[in-house]
């Protein structure tokens, strides 16, 4: 047989003749190669043309058939030598999946430019783009691709977003152009040519059901139901894992801070310790399982795909992130020291305001969990948002600080003194007030990104 060619977009299969010494060729491609090798009148290409046109605006895939006779003993270099009859042409429909539209949209939505990239005729490619969501104004074929110079390739690929009858090789500078304009590529494909390009791409994608085991090997990422939605799931995963493993860095930085003020200050200045090591190791007890497991169920933010991409080299922790875990954890130590400076002025005694400072702590604690659950609501609104292990791990912790404050020999053991109501209270009245300023101030900061301030 006669193979697909880059110049020609048409194979050919040879069979032996049932009857006689001559041999059948069967032919099909592109209508355009076919009608070609069919060396047909202008008046007949021109009916083609229409009949493909009216095919292909139908969003189907559209084939020519031509057959031939040959009788001698020495094959032809190329197929143009064969002597072909135009046969017809075939519309094959491959219909979108139902949720590929909505899955586009979500992209977009996203801050995700999706880009199609086929062999198929313009008019198909455009067809189907338009059902599946993509802007299909402006389309490129491979002939017009190859004829481009690489600044005006530069400038198409900018406001193009359909890629038709495109070669493999091609497919492999399409993803290299968009790498070297800063983009992070995927690259979805399912056939033994898609290889070269999901190996390019950052992200090569591979059909799992259809695809050929080459394209799963070169391939990052293999889908195991070949649902382009699926890719859109694994997005709003990973912006949520990345989400929350900032939302989980931010509270350890800001938890750490009243600890370690608690922990110095005093021996600082002079004063009476606030913590021991039982203190710190009940803190620990509290923060371990809430940065691993609270903050790892966390559900998405609303705006979880109606944002843009992150930077590819913007870092995990960042400034921002590093300040507002600083002053947050400031505002939890500045509460619970001045709790513990005015429990020594009024009860005169140390254990007393030790219990009364431990009080402070563990609740604003608590508290910097809620203020650091959500990036864009209130700690009170995201109250309302369920997370079973943050419930287990508030309930735990103030079932064993009310233990750790009642129980004598508890007492004895974290050094505590006896609270009356007033002093509980006031303690507790001191870590809500905390709470309060934190979430204030994320909203303050919130608004002020925003621009919602801004003259």
């Amino acid at each position: 047989g006669y193979p697909l060619q880059a110049d020609l977009l048409a194979m050919s299969q040879i069979w032996r003749a049932k009857a006689g010494t001559g041999f059948v060729i069967a032919a099909k491609g592109a209508p355009e190669a076919i009608a070609d090798l069919c060396h047909l009148p202008i008046k007949d290409l021109e009916k083609i043309r229409r009949h493909v046109a009216a095919l292909a605006a139908d969003g189907l895939r559209v084939l020519a058939v031509a057959e031939g006779a040959f009788t001698g003993s020495a094959w032809p270099r190329s197929q143009h030598e064969f002597d072909f009859g135009f046969v017809g042409l075939l519309g094959l429909a491959d219909p979108l999946r139902p949720e590929v539209p909505e899955a586009v949209a979500a992209c977009m939505d996203a801050g995700i430019r999706i880009v199609m990239i086929t062999g198929d005729h313009p008019a198909t490619a455009q067809a189907i783009a338009r059902q599946a969501g993509i802007s299909a104004e402006a389309t490129l074929t491979g002939k017009e691709m190859a004829d481009l110079d690489d600044a005006g390739f530069r400038e198409r690929l900018s406001r193009t977003n359909v890629f038709a009858r495109i070669m493999p090789e091609q497919k492999l500078r399409l993803v290299q152009a968009f790498s070297s304009e800063g983009e992070v590529v995927a690259m979805t494909g399912d056939g033994v040519n898609d290889a070269p390009s999901l190996k390019a791409a950052h992200i090569g994608v591979a059909m799992g059901g259809r695809g050929t085991d080459v394209a799963r090997e070169a391939a990052s990422l293999v889908l195991l139901d070949d649902n382009f939605a699926s890719l859109v799931t694994a997005v709003r995963l990973g912006r949520r894992i990345d989400d929350n493993l900032r939302k989980a860095i931010g509270y350890i930085l800001a938890v750490h801070v009243p600890i370690a003020g608690l922990s110095l200050i005093p021996v600082l200045f002079g004063w009476p310790l606030v913590l021991g090591p039982v203190h710190v190791v009940f803190l620990e007890l509290i923060i371990d399982p809430v940065s691993s497991i609270v903050f790892e169920a966390e559900p998405e933010e609303q705006d979880v795909m109606s944002r843009p991409p992150r930077k590819p080299d913007a870092p995990l922790f960042d400034a921002a992130l590093l300040l507002r875990g600083l002053i947050q954890g400031a505002v939890v130590m500045i509460a619970a020291l001045g709790i513990f400076r005015l429990g020594i002025l009024q009860a005169h005694s140390e254990e007393v305001a030790r219990c009364m400072a431990f009080i402070t702590l563990v609740i604003g604690n608590l508290g910097l969990v809620l203020t650091n659950r959500s990036m864009t609501s209130s700690a009170i609104r995201v109250l309302t948002r369920p997370n079973r292990a943050l419930a287990i791990v508030i309930v735990a912790t103030l079932v064993a600080l009310g233990l750790a404050v009642s129980t004598p020999w508890l007492r004895g053991l974290f050094g505590f003194g006896v609270l009356d109501a007033t002093q509980f209270s006031m303690a507790a009245s001191v870590a809500v007030g905390s709470v309060l300023v934190n979430d204030a101030t994320g909203i303050i900061s919130r608004r002020l990104r925003a621009g919602l301030f801004a003259p």
